[in-house]
């Protein structure tokens, strides 16, 4: 049954995103060029959202002890409406490209926030130990892809990017 959690996931990641911006679907899988340990990160990071993706479908949804069961709703509720959002915003960049509005004045990567949040969510819904194991995977070999991703908009934006990490945190 944990099946169903994925469906958001795929109908915002590609339904949403794709209807408002067939151009933002390219944009969101492109890759910054990776170097030395990023390189590795890479083939982690694609695993892990692999299993991320396919391992909840043997798995089902746990409603006791509730307060995991509630605890688990809201913070896949949180990734769902968080990925919407940066979703919205990233089919919609500014005039320069850069994104610094909406949800991006608080955070530099709210999509990838809003996966871990997501994934987090799963994790406790289904009370996996093993799933909460790929979760902190898949974010630790994300962050290596985010500072690939730093540096080429470093290289793209210039000043008025460094202005802009000056401003928002990574993360939170």
């Amino acid at each position: 049954m944990a099946f169903l959690l994925m469906i958001p996931l795929f109908l915002i990641r590609f339904g949403m995103l794709g209807a408002l911006d067939k151009g933002a679907l390219a944009r969101a899988a492109h890759f910054a060029p990776l170097v030395g340990r990023e390189k590795i990160a890479y083939g982690v990071y694609q695993i892990s959202n692999v299993a991320l993706i396919v391992y909840p479908c043997f798995l089902g949804i746990e409603l006791e002890p509730p307060y995991l069961f509630v605890a688990g709703c809201i913070v896949y509720g949180a990734g769902v409406v968080l990925l919407v959002a940066s979703t919205v915003q990233f089919a919609r960049p500014s005039a320069s490209g850069l994104l610094k509005a909406g949800v991006y004045r608080i955070s530099r990567n709210p999509m990838y926030v809003a996966y871990f949040l997501y994934f987090l969510g799963c994790a406790l819904l289904t009370q996996s130990p093993a799933l909460l194991v790929l979760v902190l995977v898949f974010q630790a070999a994300a962050h290596f892809i985010i500072k690939a991703e730093e540096r080429e908009c470093e290289a793209a934006f210039g000043d008025e990017y460094r202005a802009y990490c000056q401003r928002v945190r990574r993360y939170l």
